[in-house]
């Protein structure tokens, strides 16, 4: 059969595409895939600047921050004089007079080309600019808010993680151990030293072992996941984490972390700025009372002609200066109620000054001795696991020698594995609490 140019045109591009389709599965196979990839290593540091750069919660504090440096810009900006430059041409109909059909123009033809310097003086301005640097403040302040927020959240996952993959250690540790002993009591048992109850005693620990484990590995996934939705835009999972837990710095005393903390904590300072903007706010509703003084100097052309001369010779290049005072009287007691609503502001906000700064001290105390606690614990926690797999190691050797019943075995193996639990989870409480502290501080 023949075949037409064009079949043989149609074969021929299939042919291609089909190759080259070919070619590159071929080269995506020979590259490594995402999950051959070497994991992230993340510290606690790499973790904060990602959550950092992540948070919406976060950079939305950080875009109001910006906001209110640009409404400070602009206060500043209505205290200066500023500078424009008018253009304009009115044409007035004719009716044989110079002025025209209209009585107030000056000319059939009128050109303005002025520039006008403009300043106002009062004191609404001042105290417009004084209110919007310390929202300013404000805003800063709560962007560190946000930022201690997103710490906490990030130290707590950071750490949630490390505790769960201890925990799936430990399990992991608990379930070889009780395979070890099922083992053992099976040989007891064909040796005729011990009943088959204690292989079933045994077999039953493992299973609970067992169980443990695939609870421990769904933990780990869940603490996994909670912190990967928080440093990662693409919800990636193939990261590590560095346990630093016993590189812990030491706990300052409390003297110098009153200290610190009062200086440079970020809620204190929120309020302390949102009372002084609300004192401001009050001040510029006052100044309503007061007079206004305006200044307006103009320099350019006001003349039928658009030129600097008249065809005789006129100057038409000059200035002209206007001062204006505006002193209110009467606006149907606007004023007042602006005055009354800005005072209800200030005292709202001296009260969550107050308030934040006893719950700064309480605060203080409370993580502070949190902290104390979790690291004097620490010695007692590790002693009671060192106690405990002595205990087990000595349970098991009265055991062989039918001293020791099976349960006894049970019950050390599951106090050894309660006291690593403990311990793991101390360690992690113990770091915790220095980094909550450091948070207070705003050293984090």
């Amino acid at each position: 059969m023949k075949l037409s140019a064009r079949n043989v045109t149609a074969h021929a591009v299939l042919f291609l595409i089909v190759s080259a389709s070919l070619a590159q599965l071929a080269a995506q196979e020979a590259q490594p895939g995402s999950s051959a990839q070497a994991p992230l290593t993340l510290t606690l540091q790499d973790a904060l600047t990602r959550a950092r750069s992540n948070s919406v919660q976060f950079q939305a504090a950080l875009t109001d921050q910006g906001v209110a440096r640009e409404d400070k810009v602009q206060a500043r900006a209505a205290l200066l004089p500023s500078l424009t430059y008018n253009n304009q041409f009115v044409y007035t109909e004719p009716n044989g007079t110079p002025s025209g059909v209209f009585v107030a123009n000056n000319s059939l033809h009128e050109y303005l080309s002025q520039a006008n310097i403009h300043q106002v003086l009062g004191y609404t301005s001042y105290a417009d600019f004084r209110r919007a640097r310390a929202l300013e403040a404000v805003a800063r302040a709560r962007a560190e808010v946000a930022k201690r927020g997103l710490v906490v959240a990030v130290v707590q996952g950071y750490y949630g993680l490390i505790a769960a993959q201890r925990k799936y250690s430990n399990v992991q540790q608990a379930a070889a151990e009780a395979k070890q002993f099922l083992s053992l009591s099976q040989k007891l048992e064909n040796g005729g030293e011990v009943a088959h109850a204690d292989v079933i005693k045994a077999q039953i620990q493992s299973n609970d072992r067992q169980r443990d484990l695939r609870e421990a590995q769904l933990a780990m996934d869940k603490s996994r996941l909670d912190l990967a939705v928080l440093l990662f835009p693409d919800f990636n999972l193939n990261f590590t984490l560095v346990d630093d837990v016993q590189l812990a710095p030491p706990l300052m005393s409390f003297e110098d972390f009153v200290k610190a903390a009062q200086n440079r904590n970020p809620d204190v300072r929120a309020s302390n700025a949102g009372f002084q903007a609300a004192r401001f706010e009050r001040a510029s509703a006052q100044s309503g009372y007061f007079p206004t003084l305006t200044f307006d100097y103009f320099y350019g052309i006001d003349a039928p002609h658009f030129a600097k001369r008249e065809p005789d010779g006129t100057r038409n290049l000059g200035y002209a200066i206007a001062a204006t005072l505006n002193i209110p009287v009467w606006n149907w007691g606007a004023t007042h109620s602006k005055v009354v609503q800005a005072d209800l502001k200030r005292k709202q906000a001296q009260r969550e000054l107050s308030l934040a700064q006893r719950k700064l001290q309480a605060d203080m105390r409370e993580m502070y001795a949190e902290a104390e606690a979790a690291r004097a614990e620490l010695e007692l926690l590790k002693s009671s696991a060192d106690l405990a797999s002595e205990s087990l190691r000595l349970t098991i050797l009265r055991y062989q020698g039918g001293e020791a019943t099976v349960l006894e075995v049970v019950d050390a193996q599951n106090t050894l594995t309660q006291a690593r639990n403990a311990f793991s989870d101390g360690e992690v409480r113990a770091r915790t609490a220095l980094a909550n502290l450091q948070t207070l501080t705003g050293t984090m």
